[in-house]
């Protein structure tokens, strides 16, 4: 195991890559650069005012922010007074964000008043019951009883929003108690055991599940996982992977903190200007999903761009010829999952595979066990036979928020992942399917049930019927059988459209059929066979 030479918290990882790589660019975004010893400095300041305004360990503190150094520098001020940080998805629609905020108890909740064309502070009057109505900053509400305080950080002009970040810099003046001597002693208080943030992904049915993770289990991972890649404190790292969930804080951002290296960060993703920044800021490592290098190589200014550059990535097309491998099958998957840190199995990025490994998940991170069992029956298999993959370690999230630990780990502290697959006689895994339901879309978790049951709510729709068709750039696409009522007209568009004005983007079906009830495949037990669904869809073109 590759672990730190340091007690992992945030608090000392900061210190530590402050002290190394002070003048260093931590990220860049848009024309703003923040450096490390600026991280250091304005996270102060805010943790000063949260501080000053009670919050402290344990106090949950959501973060509804796009990639930037607005979210960084939040999230390093909540994480170094220990606070829980409860990153919250930017797709998310108001009954989502509603739902997240009172799940999680957050306390405060920090974010932008505007991002791209979503309105946060309209669309948090519409998710929190009665806020539209609130005369003053002081927060009470049954829907969301533990919610306090707001600060939204741009033009704020509700009476019940602060405007960030300048109200928390002078909570922070207000209290010259809190000092850096204060500060100091509150971060010598984190300890590795501590909770530090609490990700929320889809399962494979009904709400999301909050996974939380302590400091150490995030700072180790994250340092443990670097043996894998080629990261250094030159490398200027692009990645569209969100911090909000795990990829994006654990693989991307944590993992330049411990190299030193340089984050390239954009408000969204579109092809030719990503292009242009990617030759401006002289990326050399590209990091994501594959639609993302399919789109910018199929964009007209592609040929055009200087992107020599980048030497490395999972972004296999844009990479150079001189560095692009040959196959980038025979290059190393990794399996991994919200709940296990990020990738529970991974081997070399940059070595070619033999032609027996291909589409392989490489072994066991050091410091990680798995076994695998009949899905059914629980006993464990012998390796080279398919079953539910199981895995326990020191990157096991602590529990799943408000279910007790008896229903989330087995009686060996094994969490029973849901996806099934083999191990070879070497310890190299074998992915094979998902045994649920769960679609992953673009990198992103789709519970089929949420999509339904907004899809049934409209008043054209007798039943509807979500499921994921295999795409050779997002891994699987959104697509829902629908069966309406008796008498009633509807369009896709028209289902588009009422589905995303309730859910995040990435959940809306890209495709919709339309079939009677009886031409649709169920189970003797009256279940609709998701998988003889699929086939139906495949067979109709």
């Amino acid at each position: 195991m590759a672990f730190p030479e340091f007690n992992p918290t945030v608090p000392e990882l900061l210190r530590r890559t402050v002290a190394g790589h002070a003048d260093s660019t931590l990220i860049v975004h848009g024309e703003r650069r923040l450096s490390y010893s600026d991280l250091e400095r304005e996270s102060a300041e805010i943790a000063k005012g949260l501080l000053a305004r009670g919050i402290g360990k344990g106090t949950r503190v959501a973060i509804w922010m796009p990639n930037g150094p607005d979210w960084l520098i939040a999230w390093a001020a909540a994480a170094r007074i220990g606070a829980w940080v409860i990153p919250l998805n930017t797709f998310y629609r108001p009954p989502e964000v509603g739902w997240a905020l009172r799940h999680s108890d957050s306390h405060c909740l920090l974010t932008f008043s505007k991002f791209l064309n979503n309105d946060h502070l309209a669309m948090l009057e519409e998710a929190v019951p009665g806020l539209a109505s609130q005369k003053d900053c002081a927060l009470r509400f049954p829907s969301h009883p533990y919610l306090r305080e707001i600060v939204a950080w741009g033009d704020a002009d509700r009476d019940w929003c602060e405007v960030g970040p300048d109200a928390l810099r002078n909570a922070a003046r207000d209290a010259p108690a809190i000092d850096d001597a204060f500060l100091r002693s509150v971060e010598n208080s984190v300890a590795p055991s501590d909770a530090l943030v609490m990700i929320y992904s889809s399962g494979s049915t009904g709400d999301p599940k909050g996974a939380v993770h302590s400091h150490g289990s995030i700072i180790r991972h994250s340092h443990n996982l670097n043996q894998f890649r080629d990261l250094v404190s030159d490398d200027r790292l692009y990645s569209p992977m969100p911090f909000f969930w795990v990829g994006g804080l654990v693989f991307s951002l944590l993992s330049a903190m411990h190299s030193g290296a340089c984050l390239l960060t954009e408000d969204s993703f579109e092809p030719g200007a990503t292009l242009a920044f990617l030759e401006r800021e002289r990326a050399t490592q590209v990091a994501g999903w594959p639609h993302y290098a399919k789109a910018m190589v199929e964009h007209p200014t592609f040929a055009e761009r200087d992107l020599s550059s980048v030497r490395a990535g999972n972004l296999y097309d844009v990479l150079p010829d001189d560095v692009r491998p040959k196959d980038p099958e025979l290059r190393s998957n990794s399996l991994g999952m919200t709940e296990t840190c990020g990738p529970h199995t991974f081997d070399r990025m940059d070595v070619d595979l033999p032609e027996a490994l291909r589409g392989s998940f490489g072994h066991a991170v050091p410091g990680v066990e798995h076994k695998v069992v009949d899905p059914e029956t629980g006993k464990q298999l012998p390796r080279g036979e398919s079953g539910e993959i199981c895995v326990r370690g020191y990157s096991l999230m602590q529990g799943l928020h408000k279910c007790e630990r008896e229903d989330v780990f087995d009686a060996e502290g094994f969490y029973h992942t849901g996806d099934g697959g083999y191990f070879d006689a070497d310890g190299i895994l074998f992915f094979q399917t998902r045994l649920g339901d769960l679609i992953k879309t673009g990198g992103a978790n789709v519970t089929p049930r949420e999509v339904e049951a907004s899809l049934e709510a409209h008043p054209s729709v007798r039943e509807a019927y979500v499921v994921g068709l295999p795409d050779e750039t997002r891994g699987q696409i959104v697509t829902a059988a629908i069966v309406l009522q008796s008498g009633e007209e509807a369009s896709a568009e028209d289902l588009r459209r009422s589905v995303k004005s309730e859910l995040s983007a990435y959940k809306v079906p890209r495709a919709f059929h339309f079939y009677s009830h009886e031409e649709l495949p169920f189970t003797d037990s009256g279940k609709i066979d998701k998988r003889s669904l699929i086939a139906l869809i495949e067979s109709l073109g």
